[in-house]
């Protein structure tokens, strides 16, 4: 008899061959999850992932978090993800657009709303210092420009005190975070600008997210503890008699993504108005499977962003496009598939 598929063979040769190689241990399971296989077929074209972001759709719930610019190598990574974006209808944050107050050498580099369209969300960043001095001598309105003629939807604000503090050449805050966002509100509500609040690493504690969702801001960013740490990222750059004990003691400091969803969840509680502002959940995002756990345990509404995961294979377009399609297929899977066992 001839079989009617040629593949069956080597299929199950295959499957004779890997057997040993495929033995996997019962404490390597994920214990997050309930594994559902009779509730759904395998997810096809049409199944839809989309969200809304602040107004504007997200085809999947994914985000290229706030990376590079400012420097010539940089133009050709963000003209690749800025393509990503229009090709999978994501959303991007630039990375600080701190040297465009002063000199136009770089604008290119930041230039991306022609590549993106506007249809999905495209934000500058400032640094909390840098708004503090714009405040401080009352020129608030050339930033509020310049996010005019790169065409965004709005900003970023990172807040950073220990990377400042640890950076060669970095600033030293008069006022409050706190106080700074306050002002900039007002001037803020003024446009028609959005805005996100993000931190670099090390996430906030309750008393902060308190705070700062008593603001008239648009989204926050989580930039939880786990992934890129700017403040260690500013050590490392100092020379090695630069180095001081003090600072690999405060890269340990900060709160991961989970223990801030937490906090807002109970925060949400007290205060509803809370639960309707979006997240951008970042910080150690490893995969697929952490951004549906972690969304799927907020009460707020919610995407997930990577830069790291980005950024590493920002020079090759092929790899974006297949890191970006297998985070898209692991999304739609686990919606079919996966449940948690547990809830905040």
């Amino acid at each position: 008899m001839v079989l009617d598929n040629p593949m069956h063979e080597t299929r199950k040769r295959d499957h004779i061959e890997q057997a040993r190689n495929a033995q996997i241990s019962p404490n390597m399971v994920d214990d997050r999850f309930y594994y559902e296989p009779l509730m759904s077929g395998h997810p096809n074209q049409d199944f839809d992932i989309s969200v809304t972001f602040l107004e504007k759709k997200l085809n999947a719930p994914l985000w290229i978090s706030s990376m590079t610019g400012g420097v010539g190598e940089a133009r050709h990574i963000n003209l690749h993800l800025a393509k990503l974006c229009k090709e999978f209808g994501l959303g991007m944050g630039l990375g600080s657009c701190r040297s465009l107050l002063s000199s136009n050498q770089y604008f290119d580099d930041f230039n991306l709303r022609p590549i993106i369209g506007y249809d999905f969300p495209f934000y500058a960043n400032f640094g909390i210092a840098q708004i503090e001095k714009m405040l401080e001598v009352g020129d608030t309105h050339k930033l509020i420009e310049l996010c005019k003629k790169l065409e965004v939807d709005g900003l970023f604000i990172h807040i950073n005190p220990l990377q400042e503090w640890l950076q060669p050449e970095g600033d030293r805050f008069k006022r409050s975070p706190l106080e700074t966002l306050e002002k900039f509100c007002e001037i803020k509500n003024q446009s028609d600008l959005k805005l996100i609040v993000k931190e670099v690493g090390q996430g906030m504690g309750p008393k902060s997210l308190k705070a700062l969702f008593d603001l008239p801001i648009d989204a926050f960013e989580l930039a939880g503890f786990g992934g890129t740490n700017f403040s260690k990222i500013e050590s490392l750059r100092k020379k090695s008699n630069e180095q001081t004990q003090c600072d690999e003691i405060l890269f340990h400091v900060g709160h991961t993504p989970k223990e801030m969803i937490c906090f807002l969840n109970e925060l949400g509680i007290e205060n509803k108005n809370i639960a309707h502002i979006p997240l951008i959940i970042s910080g150690g995002i490893e995969n697929y499977l952490d951004g549906y756990y972690l969304r799927s345990l907020s009460k707020n509404p919610s995407i997930y962003g990577h830069a790291n995961k980005f950024l590493s294979c920002a020079e090759n377009y092929d790899e974006l496009q297949k890191f970006t399609t297998d985070q898209i297929q692991g999304l739609k899977l686990a919606s079919s598939y996966l449940t948690l066992k547990e809830t905040l």
